[in-house]
Formats: structure tokens, sequence, C-alpha cells
């Protein structure tokens, strides 16, 4: 261990200011020792140049404000209405701060007499400008602690300096940690550590990319002696940061490549070309390309590792399709796995429509299967006889055995966890793979999340698909909705009816749903059958339902999310989506992926109750654009992008404490380009030059991740 690293390793008990109690308190938040409290970055700042006068605040802006508080009042006449108010002044004026919950939390909080930071967005009430559980900070307090000797923030702010406003958790307040005392330890820290900063970043790259000396960028950060240079500061520890997460991948891609052979599927054959003949449409470009990309990864031999994007209906079933008759002309099975019953029963249709004329032996294995037609099944993979297994979870259990595995294709891949994907991979020495989603996944999320696979995207939709209207109606509107559903019901169509099944509400919402199809198919539809599908059914109920409505013995299906994806009726034209308002943006766009997939019109009701801003603007978004990738961006910036695929897939996102993807695309990219060039050119960062890099990578990232060796 270096000197340097010993030296941040020390514990904070006798940095000057902190002392056994603080520690203790830094040490509940997390904060152990000296590298953790110099990473401990301020959470805004306050500016003198950006701070704006009472008096002159316009209804609608963003701004940050400081003044003294002079008076606090509750106002209400019981707990469902009651407020706290802070009245706020300055030398221009007042503005009320309001709070509608806490009232009791913020009265021990705020006292007259504090000053106070507090930034939000303007409104006006009586004339008064007034904010809205507003965002503060205290610029005093420290005359109530035992401090007496630090400045008053109230007077060093109107010096103007910029002044760093740290995050404080309850243990650090409960530590008698407040804002100035933390600037006053940080500074002890940086004055005592500053010389024991080494370089993270090999020398060339600081250069090429013009960034500033790690040391500098963690004085301005802390405390910056100009808004450009904090600028900077921020850059550097962004750009850094999604450096080593992309050297990351790069070291992953480039072992993987150089390491792990596979089965070269050298010949197109019998197979591949009937397909090609057969299909009664004409494939896209975007279709086409991808399938040459598979081609190329397949003959190489090394494993392919490849994700397909497309938005919903773009054609990705074709094109797995297509590279699984090239493993079957060369003599491999495939596997085929979706994350539900639903999805696995409609991508085994699919295939049989398209493979059963070719001479292909499909099966499908699911859960719930009878004894006797499991067995078979069974007996037929580990055989080889069945070339193709559709299947859910259940391909990855151990009585599972395939006779030559070498391709698996993974279907809404997100949905599965890091080890559900490695087993099926561990049916066979090194299959290919290749993984699908029908979830447009931003650009920065994908090179976040799936920087060391290869990524193909179909930008480009069927020539016959038609965009889907998309219309926002209010509950009160719901009858003007029903009877258009039973105009195209006279036209020989077909109809969803969505009602939202959230986790927390499970049982109310799965009532609600239930009830709402019973009125349905007894008032409103009577004139025909009325389907119900979720998730508490059996497999074969839902799988009865599913037929009947495909074959069009039910007109309607009212359900829950469990139709989000698999459903294929070309038939159905229009998707009525309850309580729209509770829907994400990506659920929103899957659900109404249900429709259009044939040549007729179809259209898409978004029905809501209340609109707050948020799903305001994301059913605005829906009204306005079909495009997936275009929704997705705005899904990550409304949601951020840690929250757009869910827990199995965001644990590399919560690596990240200074950058942020929605916002920061273009340091990515640059940092992306940086580390896959390093690692193609050392591949195993053994160079001199390399030796910050390799150090800092086997420091956070090798042993966590358990990734190729470097060194």
């Amino acid at each position: 261990m270096s000197e340097a690293n010993e030296f941040f390793r020390a514990e904070l008990t006798y940095l000057k200011g902190v002392g056994p109690k603080r520690a203790a308190a830094f040490e509940k938040a997390g904060i152990k020792n000296y590298e953790d409290l110099l990473n401990y970055f301020p959470r805004r700042y306050l500016d003198r140049t950006q701070i704006k006068s009472i008096g002159a605040l316009s209804e609608g802006e963003t701004a940050t404000l400081v003044g003294e508080v002079r008076q606090i009042r509750f106002d209400g006449a019981n707990w469902k209405t009651k407020r706290f108010i802070a009245s706020l002044y300055d030398k221009t004026g007042r503005i009320d701060l309001v709070w509608f919950q806490g009232a009791n939390y913020l009265s021990k909080m705020l006292r007259e007499g504090d000053a106070l930071a507090v930034h939000g967005k303007i409104g006006f009430f009586n004339g008064t400008p007034q904010l809205m559980h507003p965002d503060f900070d205290k610029l005093n307090g420290a005359e109530r602690s035992d401090d007496d000797d630090l400045k008053n923030d109230f007077e060093l702010f109107n010096t103007g300096k910029i002044v760093p406003l740290y995050s404080l958790p309850e243990a650090l307040k409960r530590g008698g940690l407040n804002s100035r005392i933390m600037r006053r330890i940080v500074r002890n820290l940086l004055d005592k550590s500053l010389g024991h900063i080494e370089e993270n970043l090999p020398a060339s790259i600081c250069e090429n990319y013009r960034l500033m000396p790690l040391a500098m960028a963690y004085e301005q950060i802390h405390f910056p002696a100009s808004p450009e240079l904090l600028e900077q500061a921020k850059f550097r520890m962004k750009w850094t940061e999604l450096f080593y997460m992309q050297t990351l991948f790069a070291v992953r891609k480039c072992d993987v490549e150089t390491s792990v052979s596979a089965e070269k599927f050298e010949t197109v054959g019998e197979f591949t070309n009937k397909l090609f003949k057969n299909i009664p449409f004409e494939m896209t470009g975007a279709q086409k390309e991808v399938i040459r990309e598979i081609r190329r990864d397949l003959k190489s031999g090394s494993q392919m590792n490849r994700l397909v994007q497309g938005d919903v209906g773009s054609g990705k079933t074709l094109v797995a399709i297509f590279a699984m008759m090239i493993a079957l002309d060369n003599g491999a099975q495939c596997a085929f796995m979706a994350p539900t019953e639903i999805l696995a029963t409609q991508h085994f249709l699919t295939l049989k429509k398209f493979l059963e004329p070719l001479g292909v032996k499909i099966a499908l294995l699911v859960g719930k299967q009878r004894k006797a037609l499991r067995t078979e099944i069974l007996a037929g993979i580990e055989s080889g006889e069945t070339q193709i297994t559709v299947g859910t979870h259940a391909l990855i259990e151990g009585k599972v055995v395939f006779e030559n595995l070498g391709l698996a294709v993974i279907d809404e891949q997100h949905r599965f966890g890091v080890m559900q994907r490695k087993a099926l991979q561990d049916k066979a020495v090194n299959p290919h793979i290749l993984l699908m989603t029908a979830t447009p996944i931003p650009r920065t999320l994908t090179m976040t999340l799936f920087g060391d696979l290869d990524v193909s995207i179909i930008n480009e939709m069927p020539k016959n698909r038609k965009p889907i209207v998309t219309k926002l109606r209010h509950e009160s509107e719901v009858e003007e909705v029903y009877e258009f559903i039973k105009s195209e019901i006279r036209k020989g169509r077909q109809a969803y009816i969505v009602y939202p099944l959230v986790e927390e509400s499970e049982k109310m919402d799965l009532a609600a749903a239930t009830e709402a199809h019973e009125e349905l198919k007894d008032t409103v539809f009577d004139m025909c059958r009325v389907g119900l599908i979720h998730g508490q059914l059996f497999p074969y109920e839902k799988e009865d339902e599913m037929e009947a409505f495909r074959n069009g013995k039910s007109r309607i299906l009212v359900g829950t999310t469990v139709i989000e994806v698999g459903v294929d009726v070309p038939n159905a034209t229009v998707m009525v989506i309850q309580h729209a308002e509770r829907f994400g943006l990506a659920q929103l766009h899957q659900l109404r992926g249900r429709v259009g997939r044939g040549e007729a019109q179809s259209y898409c009701f978004l029905v809501y109750s209340k609109l707050t801003p948020d799903a305001k603007e994301r059913l605005s978004a829906m009204e306005e654009s079909t495009d997936g990738f275009r929704l997705s961006e705005i899904d990550a910036r409304l949601r951020g992008a840690g929250n757009i695929l869910g827990t199995e897939q965001s644990g590399i996102i919560s690596d990240l404490k200074v950058a942020n993807l929605n916002e920061d695309s273009h340091i990515l990219a640059s940092a992306r380009e940086a580390a896959f060039t390093l690692v193609r050119d050392d591949k195993q960062l053994r160079k001199p030059e390399n030796k910050p890099a390799r150090d800092y990578y086997l420091k956070h990232y090798h042993d966590r991740y358990k990734l190729a060796d470097v060194g």
C-alpha cells in the first residue's frame, strides 16, 4: 500500500475539529476516514452573484434567496389544513415560506432570527411572494454551539464568496454538526492532505482532455475561488468517475473478445435461406443491418454478447429468428427465454408460424405443465431432437440438459437478474448470447449499463404501420371513450382496457379491475364477450383468456399490466389505460404498443383523474410522440436514469457520486472514448505510464466485480 493510501485511511478522530463524538457521528453517516470525507462533496453552493432580491422576484421563476426569519406562525383549523409559515425578509421585502407537512418538526428547526438561504419556484398569494416546501439551509446557528470562534456565515456570505453547503443527514445533526462546522473540518482536512493527493489518471489523458490536476480539483470543489474554477473541478471529478466506469467495461469486453472462444457458425444454409424466401413482407433496412452484425459475431470465433434494442413493434423477434436459423444451419440448439408465461407463449406461437413450415422442431417449457408432457419435452431437449426451446425461468432448472446449446436468446433481458442470465449461459460452454429489449434505453444509460456489450438498434418501423393516435381524456369523459370502442367493435375490431396494478395497493387495484370487468360485461358492453386477465390467474386460465382474445371470441380484454408485453393481436385497434397518471412513461408506451400491430388505424386513450405536474408531462409526451427512444430520454429526466430498468440493473449507477447520467452525456462519451482507447492499447494496464489507472481499477473495481485480471 502506498504512503498516500495509508494517509487517507486514517480515522477522523484525530483530525482538528473532530474528536471522538463527532467521529462517531461521521461513521454513522458512512464517513469513516480522510478519504471518505475528502470525497464528501458539497450538495450545492451559494454564490453571491446568483442571489435574487425578494423585491425583484417574478412569478414562476426559480430563485435562490438569502434573508432573516422574522415571523413564524401556524395557519389552518385542523391537522388536514395545518400549514407552517415562516416569513423571510431581506432589505427589499418579504417572502412567505410555506410547508403543508412536517409543521411540528419545522417549528423546532426554525426560529425567529435565523438566517436562511432558500431555493425554489416563486409563486404569489394576495400579492405576497411565497415558496412552497422550499429547499433551505441555515446560515447561522453556531451561536448555539461551542464553536464561538467561527465566523458568522451570513457575514461570510455577504463578502461575495462562494459558500459550499453540505448535506447533513440525521446522524451528523445529532453529532452536533452543521454546515459551518463541516466547512471548518473540511478546510482542516484539505490543509493537511493536499500534498498527499496523488494523480489518479495517466498524464497523457490529463493533457489530452485538458483536465484540472486532481489536488486542485479537490480544493476547488470544496472551496471554489470562482464559478469557472468550480465548473472545471466538477468536470474533472465527473470525467474521472465515468472514465473508470467505462474502463471496467472496456477491460471486461476485451477479456471476452480475447479469452472467451465460441463455436464458429460459418454456414448460412437451408434453414436461413428458406426463412428468407418464406417471409411474406419486406424487412426494414434496420432489421437487415442488425442481422448482418449478428452474422459477423457468430462466425468470428469469439462469443457473441449483443444487445438488440428496438421500439415496440419494430421486428426484433424476426431478427432473433434469423440468428437462430444460422445456429441451426450449424447444427446447434437454441434457447429462447422470456420473463413471463404469456410472453413465452406468444413467442412460441410466433416461432411456430414462421418455422414449422421449415420443419423446425420447437418446444415450450414453462412452470406448470403436466408431468408426462414435461418429461417428453426434457427428453427432446437432451437428445437434440428439439432444436429450439422457448421458455421462462424453467429453462434454467437443473433438469434441463441441452445436447448442444449454441445460442441463447433472452428477451426483455432487464427483467432477469445477472445470475439468472448466467444460469442459462452455463447450460453450455460459451454459447453465443443475444439479449433483446423492447424498452428503449437512453443512450447514456446504454453506455452505462451495457458498456461491455455490442449494441444494435432497430430504429425503423415496418412500412405498413400507422402511428397510433393518442388522446388524453378525463375520467368524466370515459363514456365517450366507451362509445368509440363500440364503434370499432361494430367494424369487427377489438380493444383492451387496462387498469393499474401497483405493488403497494395490489389487492385494492385487483379488486377495482375485477369489479370494472363485471360492470363492463354486464352493462356497457353486453353485446359482446369481455375477457379478464391478471396475474393471479392460473397459467392455463391466462392462456384460455388470451386464446379467446386472439381468435376473436372475446372482443374486449380487461386486464392489468400483465398484458404489457407479449400480447400480439393485429385486430386490436383500441387501448384504454385507466388511471393513466399512475403509470410510468415506459410502461405507458409498452401498453400502447399492444395496438397498432395491424394495417388498420389504432388509438390509445389515456384516462386520468387528477394530474400532478410530472404526470401531466408524462401524459403530454405520450400524446405528442410515438417514438420510444425519445420518450425514454424524457422518462430518464423525470425519474432518474437509475430507476428506468429497476434495481437488478442499477448497481453500477449507484457507484456514481458526482456524475449525473441525465446531464453529463457529453462527459460520458468523452470518457468512454478515452477508456476504450487506453484498454485497446494496453489490455491489462501494464505499461508504466498507466500505473495510476491500474491502481485505481484494482482498488475500486477488480475485487468487487470479479472481472478480468489486470496488472
